[in-house]
């Protein structure tokens, strides 16, 4: 099943948190906008109610006619700012033109009622205004008439005041903004630091365990929100199932080859008591072969017990990998002889690690074995431990001029049963244990070619810090 990652979870909150923000941010704007363009139009609208009532009573009936004691400068002050213009009309009957600008607009077809002002929308010289209407009635009972006065005010001013208002508030608002925004994004990493922690001790559980310590330790956090320490008691719980499902495995691997060691220890000592006994070619031919693959068993129960040792919790120490190396050559240098190989040692006098002195043999052992298996007669293996200039890493290592294997397969050699030959006698679990000694001591293992032909097998191991 192919994992397709989601979405982070810093990048939800943050959409979350971040975007309503801003759309109230926005709409706090526009809504201060709407308020200022309400609020200025309430000045114009008691502005012009007081100028159409006060224009009112400056029209007063003389009989059947009308006295409009209106100064001219009182109208130039009125019309004196064209940007705010202040306008008015006089008419009577209602709509026909007495006094002032003909070309205010009448008011929609609305009931107007005799003394009360009533305020419209309008447009005068293609630019919006603000209109005050006032009808009142004159005469006497046999001839009484309405006059109706209209006073219309621009409303660019209203529109100026209303976006200064905004352009003053936009900075602070921003600025409010911008340090909510950064207190959200400080408040979401904040929060999400028990997540990160609780990750890394993940990781930490699932990486191999260090010498001496528990396999899957729990997962510990003193300082985590409640959701958190319930998420780790459940991984918890699960580390526990999976550390006793392992530690079953390699109890029954253990055990099972344990088991099988005696009764096939029989089984090789009567076929070879059988073969020594027996003249038939036939049946020789045949005990051979159960011998052989008798043999086969117990190399193969010998490999399962070397990898669970390996696997088991070990007390690592200071020790001289050349030392060992050097050692362990010795050792095999009989048996290389036999084979027709030349056997030897190449590298630093000393050099320390921090290890397991029999694990570190094992997996030397296994290289060498490895090498003479498939190198064949008359190949040169070499021994070689040295430390890498690099880093403080160490390199033991195994090289044979043999066929070598092919390069596709070179990452296939430590996979278990994975076999390079067909060549009777491996088992396919030798490198696989060199891999488990060195990933246990904090390391790793190498493969390539060694020249046109051979092989350099071995593990890189971590040097010990102030040593050489």
């Amino acid at each position: 099943m192919r994992h397709v990652p989601g979405v982070s979870l810093q990048r939800k909150l943050l959409l979350w948190l971040l975007l309503p923000q801003l759309v109230l941010w926005l709409s706090g704007g526009f809504l201060a906008w709407r308020i200022a363009l309400q609020n200025g139009e309430k000045g114009i609208d008691q502005t012009l109610t007081q100028s159409v009532r006060a224009l009112a009573r400056q029209i007063k009936p003389i009989g059947d006619g009308l006295l409009v004691d209106f100064p001219k400068a009182a109208q130039d002050i009125l019309e004196q700012d064209p940007a705010d213009r202040i306008t008015y009309m006089v008419s009577s009957p209602p709509g026909r033109f007495l006094l002032g600008n003909a070309q205010l607009p009448p008011p929609p077809p609305v009931e107007v009622r005799v003394g009360d002002p009533y305020l419209y929308h309008a447009r005068v010289d293609d630019r919006p205004v603000r209109v005050a209407l006032l009808d009142v009635d004159y005469g006497t009972p046999q001839t009484r008439q309405t006059l109706r006065v209209q006073v219309a005010q621009s409303l660019t001013v209203r529109e100026r005041i209303a976006q200064e208002l905004l352009e003053q508030m936009v900075f602070p608002m921003g600025l409010m903004g911008l340090a909510l925004s950064a207190v959200v994004y400080a408040g979401v990493l904040r929060g999400l630091q028990p997540l990160k922690r609780l990750e890394a001790q993940i990781e930490r559980a699932g990486a191999r365990p260090k010498a001496g310590s528990t396999p899957l330790p729990p997962i510990e956090l003193t300082e985590a929100p409640q959701e958190v320490h319930s998420l780790a008691s459940t991984i918890n719980r699960l580390l526990e199932t999976v550390a006793r499902g392992q530690q079953k495995e390699k109890r029954f691997l253990n055990d099972a080859a344990h088991q099988l060691r005696t009764p096939l220890a029989g089984l090789i000592g009567q076929t070879e008591l059988a073969l020594h006994e027996s003249h038939e070619p036939a049946v020789q031919e045949r005990l051979q072969k159960v011998l052989s693959a008798a043999q086969r068993s117990a190399h193969l129960l010998h490999q399962l017990l070397q990898l669970a040792r390996s696997e088991s919790n070990v007390e690592m120490q200071p020790t001289d990998l050349a030392a060992l190396a050097r050692e362990v050559a010795r050792e095999w240098a009989a048996r290389a002889l036999a084979q027709g190989m030349d056997l030897g040692y190449e590298g630093d006098d000393s050099l320390q690690v921090q290890g397991h002195p029999l694990l570190l043999r094992e997996a030397l052992n296994n290289l060498i074995d490895n090498a003479l298996h498939y190198a064949g007669p008359g190949a040169t293996v070499t021994v070689r431990v040295r430390r890498e200039e690099r880093g403080h890493w160490a390199q033991l290592v195994v090289e044979d001029d043999g066929p070598g294997v092919p390069a596709e397969h070179l990452g296939d050699l430590f996979a278990r049963f994975w076999r390079g030959s067909d060549k009777a006698g491996g088992c396919g679990l030798g490198l696989s244990i060199v891999e488990e000694i060195a990933l246990r001591h904090g390391g790793n293992t190498l493969a390539e070619a060694s020249g046109m032909r051979g092989l350099r097998v071995g593990l890189r191991l971590p040097v010990q810090a102030g040593k050489a």
